[in-house]
């Protein structure tokens, strides 16, 4: 069966265009390396400036959850997905607290992976390994999920032929994130994030617009909902207070510890860029999450029910598109936008596994290596990667991209008393740290595994590391403070 998108000629030229435009600031990156490192690979070798880092990490920290999970989830349950806007910002805060004493560190002794500062601080291999083991894995997941959201954005516009478009749109789209990367590194992602963030910053302007023209204003859209879907705007009960408050915690902390969102803390210029672009950040979730309600209430309220939430948003924009000559490009805008906001994601995402495998084992197993080799073998570990990936993403098709995103919180929570601890608690010591840790993930995975992921509206994450925390306080202060 031939892929019937709605686009025409042109409108598909100049997707095409911008596409293409990327495997071009690939090829610029590589013309702009200073040595073949693993620091100039993965963190651009001095850094980047102000403007470029905020931009990675807007398209890096915005990415397909937040146009197709987030409206999708709103759609769902109606303005109580709110707390969305309130955990992202939670994101920015922790990352205040995380980032000046880490970057000072990091710049001095030159890291490369969050592994590196574990490493460092603790003095402990096994530590350190455990600590990427988890941080590869969420990523992993996350990065399934972006591939999964790619292939999600070009099924809503082919009904005709759903699994072919996502078949098409998962191994294309893959296929160019991997192409600019493997050329440019750090570079090319950071170049092509500061576009994709632009495009993505416009995007939402747009999405803005068609919720309010094609839709009606806010006021008619509660109206609706509270005659035909009272329960969407019904205020969160006692329960869901709890619930708030622990999404707010779990991915206010997980976020802030992605290996992506690290590796921009060390690939800032100087401690001013790095600070500048935080205070800045703290503002986006307004223009970006709360956006993204919006819409999914509106869907909610105008679409009704039955129709797949994470196709809501392609079910929107293909009734624009038909609509008008202006429909037309206002969605190949927002369509470029939404493949924006899903690239620079799951390109940041590749840089960071592949930087941790080769950095934090391939480099460990074979210390002899040089760094020019073992930058390649970064490489050929990006396309292996990838290809699992898309793979995967394949298969997992028909799970919900809200289901598939859940867990990598639990774990990445668990990291959190190995940097806090060793960035603000000089006492800190590695037994206790990676005992905690060990018994932190047995107990969230526990109760994940056992239908208990949020036992009293808590999650399981949350959980397990305060159990990590305290055994990590108590056996640190317990154990003696060894000698310099």
């Amino acid at each position: 069966m031939d892929l019937a998108l709605p686009f025409s000629t042109a409108e598909l030229a100049f997707i095409g265009v911008y596409l293409l435009s990327l495997i071009a600031l690939g090829y610029f990156g590589m013309r702009a390396r200073q040595e073949d490192s693993l620091r100039d690979f993965y963190l651009a070798g001095r850094g980047v400036g102000m403007m470029v880092l905020l931009l990675t990490l807007y398209s890096t920290q915005y990415s397909g959850n937040t146009l197709f999970g987030f409206s999708s989830k709103a759609y769902d349950i109606g303005f109580r997905w709110l707390v969305c806007v309130h955990f992202m910002t939670a994101i920015v805060m922790v990352y205040l607290l995380l980032a000046p004493r880490l970057y000072a560190i990091a710049r001095r002794r030159q890291f490369i992976t969050p592994a590196d500062y574990l490493m460092h601080r603790y003095g402990s291999r096994t530590l350190a390994s455990l600590a990427s083991l988890l941080m590869i894995f969420a990523a992993a997941n996350f990065l399934i999920a972006q591939l999964k959201a790619l292939g999600s954005a070009l099924e809503g516009f082919a009904p005709e032929s759903p699994a072919q478009a996502y078949f098409i749109g998962v191994i294309s789209l893959a296929l160019i994130i991997v192409i600019y990367e493997s050329l440019g590194g750090f570079r090319s992602v950071a170049w092509t994030d500061a576009i994709q963030g632009s495009v993505l910053m416009i995007g939402f302007v747009v999405l803005l617009v068609i919720v309010l023209r094609r839709f009606g204003p806010l006021s008619e859209i509660t109206q609706i909902l509270a005659a035909e879907a009272p329960e969407k705007l019904a205020p969160p009960s006692a329960d869901e207070v709890r619930e708030w408050i622990s999404w707010i915690l779990i991915v206010g902390i997980g976020g802030a510890l992605y290996p992506q969102a690290i590796q921009r803390i060390f690939a800032a210029r100087s401690a001013k860029v790095l600070r500048t672009s935080l205070s800045i950040m703290a503002f986006l979730p307004l223009t970006t999450t709360l956006i993204a309600v919006l819409f999914g209430v509106t869907a909610a309220a105008r679409l009704g029910a039955g129709i797949d939430g994470d196709h809501v948003l392609t079910v929107v924009l293909s009734d624009v598109h038909g609509s008008s000559l202006i429909g037309r490009w206002i969605v190949v805008v927002l369509f470029s936008a939404i493949l924006a906001a899903l690239m620079s994601t799951a390109d940041s995402v590749l840089l960071s596994l592949s930087s941790m495998v080769t950095k934090d084992f391939v480099a460990v197993a074979r210390p002899e290596w040089s760094q020019r080799r073992l930058t390649h073998v970064g490489k050929v570990c990006s396309w292996i990667v990838i290809a699992i990936a898309v793979a995967v993403a394949i298969q997992l098709r028909e799970t919900r991209l809200v289901t598939l995103l859940k867990i990598k919180f639990e774990l990445l929570t668990q990291l959190a008393p190995a940097f806090f601890l060793g960035l603000h608690w000089q006492r800190a010591k590695a037994s206790p740290i990676l005992l905690g840790m060990l018994v932190g993930l047995a107990t969230a995975l526990f109760l994940v595994f056992t239908g208990n992921d949020k036992p009293y509206g808590i999650h399981a994450g949350l959980y397990g590391m305060v159990v990590n925390l305290v055994v990590a306080l108590v056996g640190s202060a317990i154990l003696p403070q060894r000698a310099d």
